[in-house]
């Protein structure tokens, strides 16, 4: 199984960015997984440049998205949504038709009674493309900025297990 991980955060320290990387260390031998590092490359959406060739960054993304057999997003809340980074990552999506029948899920680590209007957001985008979302792999696990490291690992071996817990519900 190909598991692509998406980050909607820029931050080098993110606790979504640790959270996804805590997963791919945890993947079983007979899974492969790619965490997508282009999220601030990507050029503002454009619906006039939604066409072949498509700008390079653009194209890497819906190659990632198109050879990976589920999409893992986890994506932090700001001002009572989506990052403008990510939403503009979500928004080059909607021209194709790779999320089309993905199976996707999401992780939210933000602190307990947060992030939910990121996760309305990205289920109102994902609807919208018609990704298959896996309701038994989304995940709510806090993950403090104590939780992780100056190198943006995470620490905490608590939350490791328990994010490990969501290759089960991939499978």
């Amino acid at each position: 199984m190909k598991i692509l991980l998406i980050s909607g955060s820029t931050r080098a320290t993110s606790t979504n960015t640790a959270a996804l990387a805590s997963i791919v260390t945890s993947a079983p031998p007979t899974s492969s997984t790619t965490l997508y590092s282009g999220l601030s490359r990507l050029p503002a959406f454009n619906p006039d440049d939604d066409h072949d060739p498509l700008p390079c960054e653009v194209h890497a993304l819906r190659q990632h998205i198109r050879d990976a057999d589920v999409v893992l997003f986890c994506t932090p809340e700001y001002a009572g949504t989506l990052p403008g980074s990510f939403k503009n990552l979500l928004d080059w999506t909607v021209g194709g038709t790779e999320m089309t029948d993905k199976p996707a899920a999401w992780i939210n680590v933000a602190a307990p009674g947060r992030g939910q209007g990121a996760v309305n957001t990205l289920e109102t985008v994902l609807g919208y493309v018609g990704a298959q979302v896996l309701r038994d792999a989304c995940l709510v696990i806090p993950v403090g900025r104590a939780d992780v490291d100056d190198d943006g690992a995470m620490r905490n071996q608590e939350i490791v297990r328990s994010l490990a817990q969501i290759w089960s519900q991939l499978r």
